[in-house]
């Protein structure tokens, strides 16, 4: 029996959509490349060609000067060292937390679960104010605590949303209603069958809070006054400060000084978004199917 093949010819139409899709698409990666490499670049130049702006794609003058200045403040390895605890401990405990209250919320079983979702939502266009929150976490006795860097902003409105409709379209009903009849509790149920169906939305999650606890400062700023708990992003911030900020009387010192203040915006830049770059490929396949899942009913 013979059988014969089809092929489906695109139109002139189609393939110049295609190549105009395809322009687009390189100029769109150029557009966010680029401000990578630059900075990457910048960072292993001598300061005078960064202040000077003669780094366009590759280092000039190749130094390590403005990473060796940052190795040499023992502030930076206490900072790392606490941001990966805040970024460690404070995703684990917004991901469980999300994961038990937008769970219920995807029951149709759950009384209530449309007012409580409502209420939720609300608090996602008001909140109660900076100093409110304020009193409420001193109220509690965690001021100068790493706790307020855990607990105040643990659940994200969004992510709970997200994470509420990926349940209600990927863990059907009738694979409840069969776990029952076998006796299994709600608890064993959501740790033996809904956590490993949920892998997508869960490294979803994951990557969303482990990049927001990881940027945080704004928190730490506010909450804690001791030094030996404030995360990198605050030792960063403070470091840029003091080198802009100099005293100096002398002419030369003074130009040294900012241009390795320049050089150092880059070279934190890189220390502070490298963790980033390297959980990232790790739930990279699990991202694009989690968020359309999560975010798409049907």
């Amino acid at each position: 029996m013979n059988t014969m093949k089809t092929t489906i010819r695109e139109s002139v139409g189609d393939k110049l959509f295609l190549i105009c899709i395809y322009v687009i698409l390189s100029l769109l990666l150029v557009i966010v490349l680029y401000p990578l490499i630059y900075i990457f670049s910048s960072s292993f130049s001598s300061p005078s060609a960064v202040t000077s702006g003669r780094v366009w794609l590759w280092p000039v003058d190749f130094s390590v000067k403005g990473y060796a200045t940052l190795i040499e403040n023992p502030k930076i390895v206490t900072g790392y060292a606490n941001s990966l605890f805040y970024t460690a401990a404070g995703t684990i405990i917004s991901v469980a937390l999300t994961i038990m209250i937008a769970y219920p919320l995807s029951r149709k079983t759950l009384f209530g679960r449309n007012m409580l979702m409502m209420l939720i939502t609300f608090t996602l266009l008001f909140s109660g104010g900076l100093i409110p929150t304020y009193l409420v976490v001193k109220q509690m006795g965690l001021i100068d605590t790493r706790w307020a860097l855990l607990i105040p902003n643990a659940i994200w409105v969004w992510q709970v949303i997200i994470a509420r409709t990926f349940f209600q379209s990927s863990i059907p009903d009738e694979l409840i209603d069969s776990s029952e009849i076998d006796g299994c509790s709600d608890l064993r149920f959501m740790w033996s069958v809904v956590v490993p169906l949920s892998k997508p939305i869960i490294a979803v999650l994951f990557l969303m809070y482990a990049v927001g606890q990881w940027n945080a400062y704004f928190d730490a700023l506010i909450y804690l006054k001791t030094a030996n708990l404030f995360p990198l992003q605050l030792i960063l911030r403070s470091i840029i400060i003091l080198n802009n900020s100099s005293n100096a009387t002398d002419a030369l010192k003074q130009v040294e000084r900012q241009q390795l203040a320049e050089l150092l915006k880059y070279s934190l830049i890189v220390v502070a978004t490298l963790p980033v770059l390297v959980i990232y490929p790790f739930v990279q396949r699990y991202f694009v199917q989690g968020m359309l899942v999560g975010s798409v009913k049907g």
